[in-house]
């Protein structure tokens, strides 16, 4: 499992093997976001607001700021989990 440090200025070097998967090339932007459960995760920030046409469809309007986040980091949870292997992680960090 890839690791990385905090430096003291709070600043990280992102693995290879993690820098591969994601796609990341230098001067790429990433989200770094909460899920429901309280897990953190990292995406690229690719591609234009209008990719995100009809991400909502078949969800209730949200009213407020507070409902559209949460509508958003559950969408982003589904997505997620639907790439996760079903692979289980034991306590030292090695596959199960």
């Amino acid at each position: 499992m890839p690791t990385a440090k905090v430096t003291t200025k709070g600043q990280i070097t992102i693995p290879l093997e993690v820098r591969e998967a994601l796609g990341l090339k230098p001067g790429t932007k990433v989200m770094i976001f909460k899920d429901a459960a309280g897990n953190f995760i990292l995406r690229p920030r690719t591609g234009s607001i209008m990719d995100l046409e009809g991400c909502l469809a078949g969800y209730d309007v949200p009213k407020t700021d507070e409902e559209m986040n949460e509508l958003i980091h559950r969408r982003a949870a589904e997505l997620d989990a639907a790439t996760k292997s079903d692979a289980r992680m034991r306590s030292d960090g090695e596959a199960a």
